[in-house]
């Protein structure tokens, strides 16, 4: 569940619909090899055994100018911080344990005391469980970067993913919260009534929401969000704000199959119009069958705002094991591209991709070039500007929950090496 935007989903109860031929765009290299690009690093601390980060964010925690890092690692329950030297290294810095399988950290002002907190959506158990034991967990900075948890929400479905907003329009931020639960999931907003008080809301009762997002999507002025509910439903539902907190569901794209596979969700504007769209992924390996693994329609796919609240899908690309859609300017053309990893792919075979950037061609068209095929098990992406770099750096987490196993890593720098170029 990347880039995160955490997406983990690990569910499989659905009949499989009729497969087609996958594309043979990343079956081979294209007439570049996008490879070269990026110089690869692994950064953080040393481990061992089978990393699980379920998600990495860029954000400038200290506020000293260079964009750090802050990574939920469910293996090991902790939440860490991993900072940005002035020797342009990063520093790994442990927040809190006993978190309680983190998988998705947002950094918000949530006491108005002018520093950083971090919100963090605790599943309790990552792989399928109907048990009442999901969390949002506030860590409260005391402005020397020392975190106090804070409970919000206890004993619910898991949660996977907490964004912070002002939907009442009381100057204080509230919170909109997935819960991809198992059988049983919702998706509620938190309206914030006290320091640190809220009253819940449950807008929606569908298990396998993966991820949630905020922005002004009709235009009228009010923070709206978007969840993507998966396991069956496979639907991207709208909740349009009136500016009070009074919401109007719909329903702004479904699949009519089944084992659709929805894998993650983030913001973009890819035609840079002004108007805040969706790129979202389909590549949950857990299907019908025992083995998991990538289906002929997983990929990548864009929700054009259309304006007054209307959107229009578009498929961007193929790629097995499709997770963490990013959207960024890769190649400094002034063109919005995306990035995608897979999680779910046949990684026993030397050309099964891991990374793939769909390269935007103008026009609303894409072309995909792969960035990597190994490290393997790719499943959160950040993407970070470096002083002195022109174009973005990437960082992937990697989450080895399923094998095969071998090609490990935990955290890794993308560095470009400045050969982009056309």
């Amino acid at each position: 569940m990347a880039a995160l935007t955490l997406a983990l989903v690990f569910v499989g109860c659905t009949p499989a619909p009729e497969s087609k031929k996958p594309s043979a765009l990343l079956e081979r290299q294209e007439e570049i090899d996008a490879r070269s690009f990026f110089q690869a690093k692994a950064i953080g601390s040393d481990y061992e055994g089978d990393p699980w980060i379920a998600h990495v964010k860029a954000v400038d925690l200290d506020r000293d100018g260079q964009e750090d890092l802050l990574v939920c690692d469910a293996r090991d329950d902790e939440v860490l911080w991993l900072r940005k030297t002035d020797a342009g290294e990063f520093e790994e810095i442990v927040l809190a344990t006993e978190m309680r399988a983190p998988v998705h950290a947002e950094e918000a002002d949530m006491d108005g005391d002018g520093d950083l907190d971090i919100l963090v959506s605790s599943m309790s158990i990552v792989f399928p469980s109907n048990e009442k034991i999901g969390a949002v967990i506030l860590l409260d900075n005391d402005g020397n970067h020392q975190f106090t948890k804070h409970v919000l929400l206890d004993n619910v479905d898991r949660v996977v993913d907490v964004r912070p907003a002002d939907f009442n329009g009381d100057g204080q931020l509230d919170l909109a919260v997935g819960q991809f639960g198992y059988d049983e999931g919702m998706v509620r907003w938190m309206e914030r009534v006290g320091p640190m008080e809220f009253k819940s809301h449950i807008l929606l009762n569908l298990s396998g929401t993966v991820n949630v997002c905020v922005a002004d999507f009709d235009g009228n002025g009010a923070l709206d969000f978007a969840a993507f509910v998966t396991q069956q439903w496979e639907e991207i539902h709208m909740f349009f704000n009136d500016g009070r907190g009074n919401f109007t569901a719909r329903t702004v794209f479904g699949s009519t199959n089944q084992d659709f596979a929805g894998s993650g969700m983030s913001l973009c504007d890819l035609n840079q119009d002004g108007l805040p769209d969706l790129v979202f992924s389909n590549g949950d390996g857990f299907g019908p069958t025992t083995n998991p693994g990538p289906r002929p329609w997983h990929g990548v796919q864009w929700l054009r705002n259309k304006g007054k609240g209307q959107f229009q899908f578009a498929r961007i690309g193929d790629l097995p094991g499709a997770y963490a859609p990013l959207e960024t300017d890769l190649d400094g053309d002034g063109e919005m591209d995306v990035v995608a990893l897979s999680s779910f792919n046949d990684f026993d075979k030397p050309d099964a991709v891991s990374m793939v950037w769909f390269r935007n061609m103008g026009g609303e068209t894409f072309k995909p070039h792969v960035l990597a095929y190994k490290p393997t098990h790719l499943l959160t992406i950040a993407v970070i500007q470096e002083e002195g770099r022109g174009t973005p750096s990437l960082v992937t987490g990697a989450f080895h929950g399923w094998p095969p196993f071998g090609e490990n890593s935990r955290l890794t720098l993308w560095r470009p090496t400045g050969r982009i170029s056309w």
